[in-house]
């Protein structure tokens, strides 16, 4: 049974936050940041230090959290690494997204399209970008965090600082921080545990607390249960395994989470073993890293908390 305390205040929209990251794109950059010239800041990254725009206008992002911290911060990249293939960006981020140019996968840029938009900022990762940042930084400067697997906020208080945005930056997650602990309070979710799954094709993927939607549900007031995660953000489990999962509240990614079919058989059947068993979108809980997309996994997860 989840308490509710009194009455408590619903955070703003996230399509809210998109309409204030118009107030901030008119904001001033950080100040502070050591400076290379009037038209360039230096910025300390995972491969050295960059010269950057002070203000820049024609960004190429790499990962999920690059793309969702800057439509956060009000500037909407010109090209965008998606997750695979076949995917589009998020509905999440909004109708500006729609606009932005698909640059290869994460995993695997395409330097022709990157050169071709004429970038004045690319941001990368060292741990999946390291071969190509010499040839991108040949192109447009270049900042890289070292690993998306770093805690997602460090990163994008980073990616907030080679856009020269580093306060907004820091309020943005500061505000997603007062989110989760109005959830927290409201709804006692203390001592509770959740787990995330996602199906792949021959595997059950879980996340762990480091992950991006472990560690929002873990400042929710949630707890993931314990296990080996050996320092990675997920393990890999055989479905035949799945009985392993002991949750009071069980996640199950979809790409299509109002239709119950996509609900794996193989989690299906095991149904009645936890407290509560939910369908989740794709696009939010597993590509939407940021703080965008952590204000529409808190939003989505109040509202799966007060149907429990």
């Amino acid at each position: 049974m989840i308490h509710h305390h009194g009455r408590r205040t619903r955070s703003p929209l996230v399509a809210g936050l998109l309409a204030a990251s118009l107030v901030l794109a008119g904001c001033g950059s950080d100040e502070s940041a050591p400076t290379a010239s009037e038209d360039t800041r230096s910025i300390e990254h995972a491969r050295g230090t960059a010269d950057v725009p002070a203000q820049p206008q024609r960004v190429v992002v790499l990962e999920p959290v690059q793309l969702d911290t800057a439509i956060a911060l009000g500037i909407t990249p010109v090209g965008a690494a998606v997750p695979t293939t076949a995917d589009n960006l998020p509905d999440y981020l909004g109708e500006d997204a729609k606009s932005i140019t698909a640059v290869g996968t994460v995993t695997t840029p395409e330097l022709e399209k990157i050169a071709a938009l004429d970038p004045d900022l690319i941001i990368g990762t060292d741990s999946r970008h390291g071969d190509l940042y010499d040839q991108l930084a040949e192109v447009a400067p270049t900042v890289f965090m070292a690993t998306q697997s770093d805690p997602w906020q460090e990163n994008s208080v980073l990616i907030a600082d080679a856009l020269g945005k580093k306060p907004e930056g820091e309020q943005l997650l500061a505000d997603y921080n007062d989110r989760c602990a109005e959830i927290a309070e409201s709804y006692d979710t203390e001592g509770m545990t959740a787990q995330l799954i996602r199906p792949r094709e021959d595997v059950l993927t879980v996340y762990g607390p480091i992950s991006f939607a472990g560690s929002t549900l873990e400042c929710a007031g949630f707890t993931i249960p314990e296990r080996d995660w050996q320092e990675e953000i997920s393990i890999d489990l055989s479905p035949e395994l799945i009985s392993e999962v002991d949750a009071d509240l069980v996640l199950v990614t979809s790409q299509d989470p109002a239709d119950p079919a996509t609900m794996p058989e193989s989690i299906a059947i095991h149904a009645d073993q936890w407290p509560v068993l939910e369908l989740v979108d794709f696009s939010y809980w597993i590509a939407g890293v940021g703080p965008l997309g952590g204000l529409t996994v808190l939003d989505d997860l109040e509202r799966i908390i007060e149907d429990m």
